[in-house]
């Protein structure tokens, strides 16, 4: 199946993107197509050279395993430019993205998760 994953929250402060990410990791690994969408705050989880305390979880890290291993990741265009934020800023395997992309990743979507 094809699962899109929609995430607002930030990177850290709450544990929803957190807990987005680790779950669509999980479908991936487990067969699936999976593709994320970030809106909001949720696109700074894919900003590359995050330094977290030692022992805590680091976003950029997980989201560069969700591409590696064949997941896509769209950054919300809009709320990358909000927050000062340019393409070069993303982890590899991130890009810029749009409405009309996530339009078209709904409908190539089996299930739309919106966490």
């Amino acid at each position: 199946m094809n699962y899109l994953f929609v995430l607002h929250d930030p990177p850290y402060g709450t544990e929803r993107t957190y807990n987005g990410i680790r779950w669509a990791r999980q479908m991936l690994e487990a067969g699936h197509q999976v593709r994320v969408f970030n809106f909001a705050d949720a696109v700074i989880s894919v900003t590359a050279g995050q330094k977290v305390p030692h022992g805590f979880y680091n976003l950029a890290k997980m989201t560069t395993a969700l591409t590696d291993n064949g997941g896509e990741i769209g950054n919300c265009g809009a709320c990358m430019d909000a927050r000062g934020m340019g393409e070069d800023q993303l982890v590899d395997g991130a890009h810029r993205s749009s409405m009309a992309e996530l339009a078209d990743w709904t409908t190539w979507a089996d299930q739309v998760i919106n966490v």
